[in-house]
């Protein structure tokens, strides 16, 4: 290879690289989006495809699943707990190794309790995503999803702090 085509391979490799990192971060932010809009209409068994793989395994602190259907239950009983709630995400960390990548994110979130007569204050929490990305046919998708609760305030969706 002559030096020119060495830095076409090279610059061929880093607009790739900057591919899969643009790739990878919008597919966090798509699945930080659907945490506060998926089944907006009713349950929505379809929305996990979108972000995870077929065998995706998942632990979060109100508990743990595999499989696309498992995730949309998970998700459905967790959102349907509160009236309504926005997420925050921030510090994506992607570190990619070919199909590959392990990323993590920060998030803060509200959740805002049903209306009743004790007027709870809103729930909030801050606390971090972790996981793997694989690249698939039909995009990038999470294999391995992981949230760590750091705080909360506020009571949880039992009337009870969780920190």
């Amino acid at each position: 290879m002559t030096l020119q085509q060495d830095e076409l391979a090279a610059l061929s490799d880093r607009v790739r690289e900057l591919g899969d990192r643009a790739a990878v971060n919008e597919l966090l932010d798509r699945y930080i989006v659907l945490l506060d809009n998926q089944d907006e209409n009713g349950f929505d068994g379809s929305w996990p495809s979108t972000v995870f793989t077929d065998d995706v395994r998942m632990i979060f602190p109100v508990g743990a699943c595999e499989g696309l259907s498992d995730v949309a239950r998970l998700h459905f009983v967790a959102k349907n707990r509160f009236d309504r709630s926005l997420h925050v995400s921030s510090n994506h960390i992607v570190t990619l190794d070919g199909d590959r990548a392990d990323v993590r994110l920060h998030v803060l979130a509200t959740h805002v309790h049903h209306p009743g007569p004790e007027n709870r204050p809103n729930f909030d929490i801050g606390g971090y995503y972790e996981g793997e990305a694989v690249r698939t046919a039909v995009g990038w998708r999470l294999r391995t999803w992981a949230f760590h609760l750091v705080w909360s305030t506020g009571p949880g969706p039992d009337g009870c702090p969780l920190g």
